[in-house]
């Protein structure tokens, strides 16, 4: 079950910002349970102080005491793979909140047309997301790490060793191994060292793909426009 928040000063808006996540829920085929809130510091100490877990936010970015953007960024190291719809009347905090890799911008001007599609969106990213799991089973432990969490994979020696937003682990298989076991089309070849989850793919750009944490990682040039095709043909069939 997904757990979604949404946050304003404004009531009216709150309720506005319900309505289109349940028929978010409806129309995914998706459960989830909405919090709402109308004071952005009492979402932040929910999740800060209390340990509270949520899969979506949708936040208005004008709020009194803290600000969507001062939210966005602090709850970063709490909830890593969260996703945020920000939604605003002041069409120059685009660009801050694409810095910031939230999932979607709504200006309120556009609300009725675009917020429904933009919370659709973040649902079925969400629910794709969601269970999958890479077991990694040595003599001493097995581990499971969902597919969501995982950066890259790229060899090392004899071993494929898997970044997450965790850790590492590696496991004695080729890439080539993992990737037919992963069996997911999000996961591609950048080279021949190097596998990406390209839901984690920020920007390609002068022979490398940025991550949303920042890493840059090598795109061969025989690669670079199979990578920008897979990026462009995978959202465009899960967005």
């Amino acid at each position: 079950m997904l757990q979604i928040a949404v946050c304003d000063d404004d009531s009216r808006m709150v309720s506005i910002y319900e309505r289109a996540v349940r028929e978010g829920l409806k129309q995914c085929g998706c459960t989830g349970t909405i919090k709402l809130y109308e004071d952005g510091r009492n979402l932040l100490c929910d999740i800060t102080d209390d340990g509270f877990y949520f899969d979506l936010l949708l936040l208005d970015i004008e709020m009194p005491g803290v600000t969507g953007m001062e939210l966005a960024e602090r709850i970063r190291p709490f909830l890593p793979d969260v996703k945020i719809i920000f939604v605003t009347s002041h069409i120059e905090y685009a660009i801050d909140a694409f810095e910031l890799s939230v999932f979607r911008y709504v200006p309120k001007t556009e609300l009725e047309a675009r917020l429904p599609g933009a919370v659709e969106a973040a649902l079925r990213l969400l629910a794709l997301e969601d269970g999958r799991t890479y077991t990694i089973q040595t003599n001493s432990r097995i581990e499971k790490i969902p597919y969501r969490r995982i950066l890259y994979i790229e060899r090392e020696g004899k071993n494929a060793r898997l970044v997450t937003a965790d850790g590492e682990a590696k496991v004695r298989k080729s890439l080539q191994q993992v990737l037919e076991e992963l069996g997911a089309e999000e996961f591609i070849f950048t080279d021949r060292g190097c596998i990406v989850n390209l839901i984690h793919i920020l920007q390609v750009k002068d022979g490398t793909v940025v991550l949303k944490d920042g890493t840059v990682l090598p795109v061969s040039r025989s690669h670079v426009q199979e990578v920008k095709e897979e990026i462009n043909r995978y959202w465009g069939e899960h967005i």
